[in-house]
């Protein structure tokens, strides 16, 4: 969740240079070819059922490529500062979608931890951004800017909440049928087959000799970021961690999504922004802190 964050603010100068519906299918184009070999089945897998395909159908087209689209296209019209606000709710909306369709019990502990994590980044509200919408000016042909319509920009990242629940909760019955591996170079390859229409499109009229080889670099690391390590990632620890509890993590990502915009983008940080973020880390420590009955079965006392 923390690379997340993090590449999501860092993608603010790639929409500034390319359409997002070119950028999402570059990204899915360079991950696929890094990974390949992940879309062979292990042995002792079994082979996918109907549900199972369309599960990871729904997995890519809601967590991978409409949550790119709606969080590129939403970051060009925001600061990543704001989209943290945004995001604040990915918690308990993860919480809440457990809780509907995989009947997870929510405990109060991870309850009290939810509450710290929404209320910790929701402080960020009611913290002064002055400065933080000038990296958001301009951007690609394609790109709205974001003064024309400013609350497109804050919709679409709150699009993308509903798209990251949906991501967590789906993953979740996935990684009890498929290994991480392949889950990731799956539901990449079916993002690279729904972006591609839009995709060759926008290459067609786009001048790639434009871009400095800096940009080129940049996205490299996004594309490996956001379609292998951050999957693989999440989908390990899906594994062993409840739906619920492991969406706390995702406190994570608007954290980071706000610290790289200010220690790379150069958006503002205040002390009330820094009261919000250890609020938010404190639902993470609430999440995570072993409890007693564990604590007694491992023999620490």
């Amino acid at each position: 969740m923390t690379l997340v964050g993090s590449y999501v603010a860092l993608s603010k100068p790639l929409v500034a240079i390319f359409p997002v519906l070119l950028l999402a299918w570059l990204r899915f184009g360079v991950a696929a070819l890094a990974m390949p070999h992940w879309l062979r089945r292990p042995d002792g897998e079994a082979p996918m059922t109907r549900r199972t395909r369309g599960l990871v159908f729904l997995e890519s087209f809601l967590g991978n490529f409409m949550f790119s689209i709606c969080m590129l296209f939403g970051v060009s019209m925001t600061s990543a500062v704001s989209a943290g606000v945004i995001m604040a709710s990915i918690p308990a909306m993860v919480a809440i979608a457990s809780w509907l369709f995989l009947r997870e019990r929510i405990t109060l502990r991870i309850g009290l931890a939810i509450g710290c994590a929404a209320l910790g980044i929701g402080l960020l509200a009611l913290a002064p951004t002055a400065g933080t919408h000038g990296a958001a000016q301009g951007g690609a042909p394609g790109n709205h800017s974001p003064a024309a319509m400013p609350w497109l920009g804050n919709l679409l990242v709150f699009c993308a909440v509903l798209c990251e629940s949906a991501y967590a909760v789906i993953g979740k019955s996935l990684t009890g049928k498929l290994s991480p591996k392949r889950i990731s170079s799956l539901i990449n390859l079916w993002g690279f087959v729904l972006s591609t229409p839009f995709g060759i499109w926008w290459a067609l009229r786009f001048d790639f000799a434009s871009v400095e080889v800096g940009m080129w670099a940049l996205l490299c690391v996004y594309a490996l970021a956001a379609s292998i390590w951050t999957v693989w990632l999440w989908m390990t620890g899906l594994k062993r961690v409840p739906a619920a509890q492991a969406g706390v993590f995702s406190v994570m990502l608007p954290v980071s999504a706000a610290v790289v915009g200010v220690a790379v983008l150069g958006e503002s940080l205040s002390s009330l922004q820094l009261i919000a973020f250890a609020v938010a880390l404190l639902g993470v420590v609430l999440a995570t802190w072993p409890s007693r009955r564990k604590a007694l079965r491992h023999g620490n006392v």
